[in-house]
């Protein structure tokens, strides 16, 4: 800026390019990939960010280990801060449910399926119908394809959704006499059932706590709070069943989906009204176009 001293209130979380594409003349912000790489995430360095200032030459010399492939940047270890973090976000959200309308376990399942990439309020419209119209797993597994197909059209994905829902329930109706299975085993062998589908099942249905859902929201803020390092789901789900007491797991899904729902958003965190952004060593400006 100008060339003077003002140039420091640029931090270096971030380096600033303006797009090619961009015609309407918008800067667009850039992550610098190394930013997270330096321990951030202390009392000085967060007095600095607040005020500010933030030398962009130090600890360069500092070498970090190599991140996981598909991991954008790295952040620094937050574990220990589990437990405050998640009491001011158990807080925050003490009535964390899934919204998904279902009244038996056989519903429950059909309607997570198709919640991915989805809505719950979309999918609750798609099954106020289905449901009615498909009232046991038979229902289903005699269902022509495309008919089915065109009752979920909504919920997107509707072709691969329709052929699991239809497999799955022929494969309930030929080994578990109709009835939808209570172990992790058998519901991740059901076509389109992976952890996360499942653990809501058996938590929901059945109430059975065997670990924690994680989707794209979990993984986001779990990684984003220090909480893993990883990518993978059933990474994830260890690293979090690990920190946390077993009486909770059932409700650190919900807690976490809502939190990256309506705060620690892919695009634009609000980190500015998040409850636990002292603790959170992503915590950063953003700032608007």
């Amino acid at each position: 800026m100008c060339g003077n001293r003002s140039s420091e209130i640029y931090l270096d979380l971030f380096t600033f390019t303006r797009s090619p594409s961009s015609l309407s003349g918008k800067s667009k912000i850039k992550r610098d990939p190394d930013a997270f790489k330096k321990p951030v995430f202390t009392a000085e360095a967060g007095k600095q960010i607040r005020t500010g200032v933030f030398s962009m030459t130090e600890n360069k010399s500092k070498k970090s280990a190599p991140s996981e492939p598909l991991q954008e940047y790295d952040i620094p270890d937050n574990r220990h801060n589990f437990d405050r973090v998640w009491a001011l976000l158990k807080a925050e959200y003490p009535n964390a449910k899934p919204s998904l309308n279902y009244s038996n376990p056989l519903e429950l399942l059909v309607a997570t399926v198709l919640s991915a990439q989805s809505t719950d309020v979309q999918i609750n419209r798609v099954t106020e119908n289905l449901f009615k119209k498909y009232r046991t797993a038979e229902d289903y597994a005699g269902a022509d394809l495309r008919e089915l197909e065109i009752d979920i059209y909504s919920t997107g994905f509707y072709k691969n959704k329709a052929k699991n829902i239809k497999a799955a329930a022929q494969i309930i109706v030929e080994r578990f006499g109709g009835e939808v299975p209570k172990t992790m085993e058998e519901l991740v062998a059901l076509p389109g059932v992976g952890r996360k589908t499942a653990n809501i099942v058996l938590a929901r249905a059945f109430g059975v706590i065997e670990g924690i859902a994680v989707d794209t929201h979990v993984k986001r803020v779990s990684r984003r709070l220090g909480f893993t390092m990883h990518s993978d789901p059933e990474k994830i789900e260890k690293d979090l069943i690990a920190l946390a007491r077993k009486e909770d797991l059932d409700s650190i899904s919900m807690t976490l989906i809502y939190h990256g729902r309506k705060v620690c958003q892919a695009r634009k965190p609000r980190c500015h009204i998040c409850v636990v952004k002292k603790l959170c060593p992503s915590s950063i400006i953003f700032i608007g176009e």
